[in-house]
C-alpha cells in the first residue's frame, strides 16, 4: 500500500471526514483489519484564512508547501489537500515537488462526466466560485460550470468560514444554501457540486433535488484508488 499524505485543518471538521472516508474504503477493499497507511499535517485554520483575507496567496502557498515536503519525508508517496479552495495553488506546488498532488476538480470531472452531464452548479467559498482553479479543470472535460450571483455567494463564503469551518450546522442556513441550488438548477444547471468540503455535514447529497456532487467523498475515493494501485 501506498502511503498518503494529508493536509488537513482547513478545516479540521471536514479533515475527520476525509480520515473516516479512506480508512472505511481501503477496509471495504481489503476486509480484516486493513486500514490506510497514511499522515496527517493539520494546519491551523486561522493563519490560512489571514492569508487568504489579504489576498497573501504567496504566504498560503509557502505554508502549503512546507507542510508537503514534511510529508514527503516523512514517506508519503502523494498528497491529498482535503480542502477545495487550497487546489489554487496546486500548479506552484507540483512545480515544487516530486510526488504527485490528487486533485479534487479532475476527480469530480471524471464523476461528471461518468453521469453525463454538460453543465453544473458550483458551491463553495467565494475562492472555489470565481477563480478559475476548479471550472478550468471541468472545462477540459467539456462541462460548463455555473455559479450564483453576488450575494448568494457573500452568503456562502461567510457561512463557510463563521458556521461550517466550526462544525455549526443550522436548519435555515441549509434551507437558504437549497433556494441557492433551486435557482442555479432554473439557470440550467443539471448537477449540483458540493464544492466545500464542509458543505456535505449542511447538506447531505441525497437531499439536493438533482445529482449532488460530494467533493470530500469523491476525493476521498481517488485518494483511496492511488493507495491500492
Amino acid at each position: 500500500m501506498k502511503i498518503l499524505g494529508l493536509i488537513g485543518g482547513i478545516s479540521w471538521v471536514s479533515t475527520t471526514d476525509y480520515y473516516k472516508l479512506i480508512n472505511q474504503g481501503i477496509n471495504s477493499k481489503l476486509g480484516e483489519l486493513n486500514f490506510s497507511e497514511c499522515i496527517i499535517y493539520s494546519l491551523n485554520y486561522q493563519e490560512i484564512k489571514n492569508n487568504n483575507d489579504r489576498n497573501d496567496w504567496d504566504a498560503t502557498f509557502q505554508t502549503i508547501l512546507h507542510a508537503c515536503k514534511q510529508l514527503r519525508n516523512s514517506g508519503a508517496s502523494a498528497i491529498l489537500l482535503c480542502a477545495n479552495t487550497m487546489h489554487h495553488i496546486v500548479d506552484r506546488l507540483e512545480q515544487a515537488l516530486d510526488i504527485p498532488i490528487i486533485h479534487i476538480a479532475d476527480a469530480t470531472a471524471l464523476e461528471i462526466e461518468k453521469a453525463g452531464l454538460k453543465k453544473v452548479g458550483l458551491l463553495g467559498t467565494k475562492f472555489t466560485m470565481e477563480l478559475d482553479f476548479f471550472k478550468s479543470r471541468l472545462l477540459k472535460k467539456g462541462i460548463e460550470t455555473i455559479i450564483p450571483d453576488g450575494e448568494d455567494r457573500v452568503f456562502l463564503h461567510q457561512n463557510i468560514f463563521e458556521e461550517l469551518g466550526r462544525g455549526i450546522f443550522k436548519e435555515e442556513s441549509k434551507k437558504r444554501y437549497l433556494k441557492i441550488i433551486d435557482k442555479l438548477l432554473a439557470n440550467g444547471a443539471e448537477g449540483i457540486i458540493l464544492g466545500c468540503t464542509e458543505i456535505p455535514m449542511l447538506l447531505p447529497p441525497n437531499e439536493v433535488p438533482a445529482p449532488a456532487f460530494d467533493t470530500t467523498l469523491i476525493h476521498a475515493n481517488a485518494a483511496i484508488n492511488f493507495q491500492l494501485s
